[in-house]
């Protein structure tokens, strides 16, 4: 089959790889119809990551068609429509039964490497380096979805790809960082970053009650999707960026702050920067630090944003000095699958508007690179790897 593959720092190909096959009974495969270029897959684009491998399938934002089942799985059938969500759950263990999917005990066959890095193991991801299980991921023809009795949810007839493909991740991701902000009936909420998953934070923030939202970006085209969505922007550049936050706000503050950035944030420019862009894969936690300054005492900061390093330098005393509360996490997708596919139904939500590029596999390498640069007003690309 053909899939998008990882060949080190900006160089993704697309290129023959073998076809996935059932390896245990709870297995199902997938003709993948749509899959998508997420954020932090550029994170691995850009060498961040650790633990990648010549030949890896790229992609965690898939869905499709089931051509094959294992002989232990009893939820889907051939034929069925799915959605493939980025975390690979069992289902059984204790964390997934507190509904904290991402933390899965089972899942990560290279757990025990995980652990030496940060104490514990968490969930296998799709298309993720070694430390994540080195699952292949999507952004292939086909997929091998382990423990596809418990991930996957049915499409019902008449729903197209594009209204619910990014179930898989960015949705419940942009969702559960709202919903970490604990929002309250005419609160303000400051986000961060407005690309995907800040763009789906704004949403499910007003989804959950928020009375304003104040969106910070850069890039005309994620500034101008934002102000659709509802909220009040801010222009990331902005020298005096904190102040217009606090006139904004009457002097309060947002009640709570979402990261939706991640570590390669941009900050004021300058040498240092400079040479961590482009010299380097150091994370820049520019955009953290800049929410933490941004949130009101005693309110929340909301981290969706992936970080990778174990010394990540922020503000650690203006956290603890307004006596601020720090949720964060992979996304729990499974917990949230079936009350955002109604939203969906109800028409509360069409998760399509951000959809700027569709392409096919081939010219999956151009449009890394596109999505990267934030070139050619590209927000969201999705892929049709079977036409």
């Amino acid at each position: 089959m053909k899939a998008l593959t990882w060949h080190g720092s900006g160089d993704i190909r697309c290129e023959q790889v073998d076809d996935p096959i059932i390896q245990d009974d709870r297995d199902a495969i997938i003709r993948v119809t749509s899959c998508a270029i997420c954020g932090s897959d550029l994170h691995l684009y850009g060498g961040f990551v650790p633990g990648m491998h010549h030949g890896d399938v790229m992609g965690h934002e898939t869905m499709g068609e089931v051509v094959e089942v294992g002989r232990g799985n009893a939820k889907l059938k051939i034929g069925d429509r799915v959605v493939v969500p980025f975390t690979i759950s069992c289902g059984e263990c204790r964390q997934c039964q507190w509904g904290q999917f991402s933390l899965c005990e089972r899942s990560n066959p290279n757990g025990a490497m995980q652990a030496k890095q940060i104490g514990y193991p968490t969930a296998g991801l799709f298309g993720y380096s070694e430390m994540y299980g080195r699952y292949p991921g999507g952004q292939a023809e086909y997929l091998r979805v382990p423990f596809a009795d418990v991930g996957p949810i049915k499409v019902p007839d008449g729903i197209s790809d594009e209204q619910v493909l990014f179930l898989s991740d960015i949705f419940p991701t942009g969702y559960m960082a709202a919903e970490n902000c604990d929002i309250q009936p005419g609160q303000t909420i400051a986000v961060f970053g407005c690309g995907p998953v800040g763009l789906f934070a704004i949403k499910s923030a007003f989804l959950l009650g928020a009375e304003r939202v104040i969106a910070i970006d850069t890039v005309p085209e994620r500034l101008a999707l934002a102000r659709t969505c509802g909220a009040e922007t801010l222009d990331y550049t902005d020298e005096d960026l904190q102040q217009r936050i606090v006139d904004m706000t009457g002097g309060k503050g947002p009640d709570a702050v979402i990261e939706a950035v991640g570590l390669e944030s941009h900050g004021a420019g300058g040498l240092m920067e400079t040479m961590q862009t482009k010299l380097s894969a150091t994370e820049r936690p520019y955009a953290l630090s800049q929410a933490i300054l941004a949130c009101r005492p005693g309110g929340t900061v909301s981290l969706p944003g992936v970080f990778i390093g174990p010394a990540v330098p922020v503000p650690l005393g203006a956290v603890v000095g307004k006596g601020l509360t720090l949720k964060t996490g992979q996304t729990h997708v499974q917990k949230y699958l079936e009350p955002l596919m109604d939203l969906i139904l109800d028409g509360k939500i069409d998760p399509s508007f951000l959809i700027t590029h569709r392409i096919g596999l081939e010219e999956g390498p151009e449009a890394y690179k596109k999505f990267r640069d934030k070139s050619d007003g590209c927000v969201k690309v999705v892929i049709r790897p079977n036409g």
